[in-house]
């Protein structure tokens, strides 16, 4: 049987344009030392994490934000290593 060339929409693409979104990475300036941010959305957030602001749980469901040094003098791997999960008012007022 011959195969279609037809495209077909893609399931979920309708989120894809959130999980783009939700994945961009900056870097910020925090207390002198260099950070990379990344949103994480609540759709992306699957496990409880400690949040090293506040001490308090960051729970499944919830928009959060991946944060870890970009400066670090051990290298990238030890940087991503160090990587913690933050609420996203806890790094604002951090």
């Amino acid at each position: 049987m011959p195969r279609s060339h037809r495209r077909r929409p893609h399931e979920g693409a309708g989120d894809s344009f959130e999980r783009m979104l939700a994945g961009w990475k900056r870097s910020e300036t925090r207390r002198g030392s260099q950070w990379t941010v990344q949103p994480v959305s609540a759709q992306q957030a699957m496990k409880t994490y400690v949040c090293p602001g506040c001490g308090g749980y960051v729970v499944p469901g919830t928009a959060h934000l991946v944060i870890w040094r970009a400066d670090g003098v051990l290298g990238d791997a030890a940087d991503l290593a160090g990587r913690r999960h933050w609420h996203s008012h806890c790094w604002k007022v951090y």
